[in-house]
């Protein structure tokens, strides 16, 4: 194959891989903040890489509320916001799909925040906000509840 085809070749599945890369990303506006969620469950599959981390979570069986979700630490964050009363307006999701998408942050936050790389087995707990049309099964998080640790996701650490 000549050297030019090869170039040619690479350059289209590299704006192929683009495309679906952006297709499967949703920025804020798409997602409701007045309905924080809470998730809990088992990670199956777990991406480490940008414009964010993604996790396919399969969800607890008889998901419900912690009792002291709303008392809850929350970290110091970059960006001011009011989470005792988004941990207080949490609820579970009206859908019952069992596997759920997750956004977390971009690689750099997740560095900042010094969380390490989530494997697939682990189970972890979420609050964050689904997408504002409830077409699927998403949750972007704002926070990553994982071994008595809580993470932001929104911001970097202040």
């Amino acid at each position: 194959m000549h050297r030019r085809t090869i170039l040619r070749l690479s350059a289209a599945a590299l704006a192929t891989g683009a495309i679906a890369s952006a297709r499967a990303h949703h920025g804020w506006s798409s997602f409701d903040p007045e309905r924080p969620l809470y998730l809990k469950g088992r990670v199956k599959a777990a991406h480490w890489r940008n414009p964010h981390v993604e996790l396919e979570l399969e969800i607890e069986p008889g998901l419900a509320l912690p009792s002291d979700l709303a008392a809850r630490a929350l970290p110091a964050q970059s960006s001011q916001f009011d989470g005792k009363a988004i941990l207080e307006k949490t609820s579970l999701p009206e859908r019952k799909d069992g596997v759920w998408e997750i956004e977390l942050a971009p690689l750099t936050r997740m560095r900042a925040w010094g969380v390490e790389p989530i494997g697939e087995g682990e189970t972890i707990e979420l609050v964050g906000y689904t997408l504002a049309d409830g077409s699927e099964p998403v949750l972007r998080a704002e926070w990553l509840f994982r071994d008595g640790k809580v993470y932001g996701m929104r911001s970097s650490p202040a």
